[in-house]
């Protein structure tokens, strides 16, 4: 095997690495929707990590930098649809500036971890499960920093069209992350050792790559079916939307009318179909009374409500004439529901911050509701990507899962397509049937393996109606996963405090390890 220190220096240099992390990005923004293309994350997660390589925190600072803002102004580019570029730099910058941080780690990693890991085994081995355990760190990290942070890009969630979706209902997403950066850093490393003529050394990531492309669902167990009936009305829901007073309501009404007289166990409405809250608008409340009346079924709607001096964002169960069963949403978006040190960025940017007026508080309430003896998990808009929302419905006993979100201010974009992504790998990794229904699409009915059962066009009005199936029974992602998780973060920062250690005993003189003093030596002449 090489000499190790001759392995621990960069395999590119800087200017090299950088263009490498920019192509990255590319590759990696290509992977997620619009485009799609899934097996695209392995050749940017494999250029990122051999930009990574042998660097010191400061070049790794650089490259972690460049892949990062790249990445994130790339993917999250429908930020500024009507807002302007000011929100969208600052997301990209902020989030790619965690990223570059988190990634020092990683560089790390391939500094020190050699020099524990110095055998065959280890270095196949040891040195991609740290590195690919201290990659799910930093996604923990930005997906929980600042202000609740923004777990938007985590690699396994780039998987919902791909036959690797299946491996989370075993180990959750992050575990799906892990696996997939564990596969390309073994790969790297056989690579790197020259060790492709060694049959044995071939057999983990052949087996890695059996496991990500050949496992099956974590099996749930069938709990009967539910008729739900999903609205997209297609209103004047966006911020700057001109509208009429009740025309959001009306447009979900006129969409719903073709369902009456149909069986009908529940009707969905998305988040935002109300015009304003119906405990203080009566016109509100006795159309939600009439079309709950016509149709024979309670009514799951959404709108902005007010208790107690502070506002939610609620979805509510409208039957008999009253709301008896609410939940608001856990996460309100920061510098879209609410303001964070609203002071400091108001200096900054009062123009924009003038025009978020009113605070949603965050939710408290169990994200389920009870229809005629089902259990019904919810999750309003971005809180699909929080595994709390998901996992705290589930452990509640819900049977299938329903996702209200309003997309009306990203008309035209890739947001809804990979909000709608997420959801499809919601329902492979809880083993529940998705119903993700958007004001303005795109709006869909998922089976538990993902596929699609039924959907509406973005951008028009219209319902779906369907059998919708039950399942009941936790998979072992959703039960397992988030304590893998936690030992990924912890497992890989502990390791490399483990390989910084050994790195500085290994290359302290043998006379500090042991006590003694050297001989003197006579001088050269």
């Amino acid at each position: 095997m090489p000499d190790s220190r001759a392995r621990e220096r960069p395999l590119l240099p800087l200017w090299a690495a950088v263009l490498a992390s920019a192509a990255a990005a590319l590759l990696m923004d290509a992977a997620y929707p619009e485009a799609a293309v899934w097996v695209l994350a392995f050749p940017a997660t494999a250029l990122l990590l051999l930009a990574l390589v042998g660097r010191r925190a400061g070049g790794a600072l650089l490259v972690g930098a460049v892949f990062g803002v790249l990445f994130f102004a790339l993917l999250v580019s429908w930020t500024s649809r009507y807002l302007g570029p000011i929100p969208w730099a600052a997301l990209s910058v902020v989030e790619g500036g965690l990223t570059a941080i988190a990634l020092i780690p990683t560089a790390l990693a391939y500094r020190w971890m050699p020099r524990v890991f110095s055998g065959l085994a280890g270095r196949l081995l040891g040195l991609p499960a740290v590195v690919a355990a201290v990659w799910v760190g930093r996604e923990v990290f930005v997906g929980s920093w600042p202000y609740g942070g923004f777990p938007w890009a985590r690699l396994g969630m780039s998987q919902a069209e791909s036959p690797l979706a299946p491996v989370s209902s075993w180990v959750g997403v992050s575990g799906l992350s892990f696996l997939m950066v564990f596969f390309v850093a073994m790969l790297i490393e056989i690579v790197r050792l020259r060790l492709w003529r060694r049959p044995l050394a071939l057999l983990v990531p052949a087996a890695t790559a059996l496991v990500l492309l050949f496992t099956p669902l974590f099996p749930t167990a069938h709990a009967g079916s539910m008729r739900i009936a999903a609205v997209q009305g297609n209103g004047p829901t966006g911020y700057f939307d001109e509208r009429e007073a009740f025309s959001v309501i009306q447009a979900q009404t006129d969409a719903t009318e073709p369902l009456y007289g149909e069986d009908v166990d529940l009707l969905v409405w998305p988040e935002g179909s109300l015009d304003g809250s119906p405990f203080e608008y009566d016109t509100i409340a006795r159309r939600m009374t009439l079309v709950s009346t016509r149709i024979a079924a309670p009514l799951l709607a959404n709108a902005a409500t007010e208790r107690d001096g502070l506002f939610y964002n609620t979805s509510m169960v409208w039957e008999d004439g009253a709301g008896e069963q609410f939940h608001d949403k856990r996460h309100p978006v920061p510098f879209g529901e609410y303001v964070p040190d609203r002071p400091f960025y108001n200096a900054l940017v009062p123009d924009l911050i003038g025009l978020l007026q009113r605070e949603y508080a965050p939710g408290e309430n169990p994200p389920v509701v009870d229809v005629d003896g089902v259990s019904v998990g919810l999750a309003v808009c971005f809180d699909v990507i929080y595994d709390d929302v998901i996992h705290a419905g589930l452990a509640s006993g819900a049977q299938v899962l329903v996702l209200q979100t309003n997309n009306a201010d990203f008309r035209g974009t890739d947001e809804n397509l990979q909000q709608l992504a997420f959801a499809r790998m919601r329902a492979i990794e809880s083993g529940r049937s998705v119903v993700n229904i958007s004001t303005v699409g795109a709006s869909q009915v998922i089976r538990p393996d993902g596929s699609t059962v039924a959907a509406l066009d973005a951008d028009e009005a219209g319902a779906l109606l369907e059998d919708v199936e039950l399942r009941s029974g936790l998979t072992a992602g959703v039960v397992v996963g988030p304590w893998l998780q936690l030992l990924m973060l912890w497992g890989g920062l502990g390791a490399l405090v483990f390989g910084w250690w050994r790195s500085r005993w290994r290359q302290a003189p043998i006379f500090s390890r042991v006590g003694s003093s050297p001989a003197p030596r006579r001088p050269r002449m």
